[in-house]
């Protein structure tokens, strides 16, 4: 269960949708970032890096990263079981 607000950079893509559907279900309350209507390509570079994968996850003041790396935070802390 997610007691935060959850925040999503993402560009559309499946994994974006993947993780916003994930993380609603798990009770999060979510606020969707789509590049070209809230931010640019640029933008989300200079904000995480030129290697930086969609999408971008933060949970409460925490930013996670990627969906691989949301995954792997959720099973460290129990989120998932």
């Amino acid at each position: 269960m997610i007691d935060n607000t959850c925040v999503i950079y993402t560009n559309g893509s499946q994994e974006c949708e993947r993780v916003a559907s994930l993380l609603k279900h798990l009770g999060g309350e979510c606020h969707e970032y789509k590049l070209d209507c809230h931010f640019t390509q640029r933008a989300f570079e200079q904000e995480f890096g030129k290697e930086a994968e969609y999408p971008q996850v933060a949970i409460g003041a925490k930013h996670i990263g990627s969906l691989k790396e949301t995954l792997q935070y959720m099973n460290e802390n129990g989120i998932l079981e």
